[in-house]
């Protein structure tokens, strides 16, 4: 995957956060091709960036309870 421009990037936190504040994940809609994904407590730290269709394919299993232990 080519490099993307996050500099502009808005954030949201997913819904499937830990509302304690522990397990938080936040991403960044408006990018066609990729989905940047951050730790929210580390918003200076690394961004990981998922191709769309892979990470479309994993909420849907976590959605379906498919990824439970």
């Amino acid at each position: 995957m080519r490099s993307i421009d996050l500099s502009a990037a808005s954030w949201r936190k997913s819904s499937y956060s830990n509302q304690d504040g522990g397990a938080c994940i936040e991403v960044s809609d408006g990018f066609a091709a990729a989905v940047p994904v951050r730790d929210s407590k580390l918003s200076h730290g690394p961004i990981l960036v998922f191709p769309a269709g892979g990470w479309s394919s994993f909420v849907a299993a976590i959605k379906s309870g498919s990824l439970r232990g």
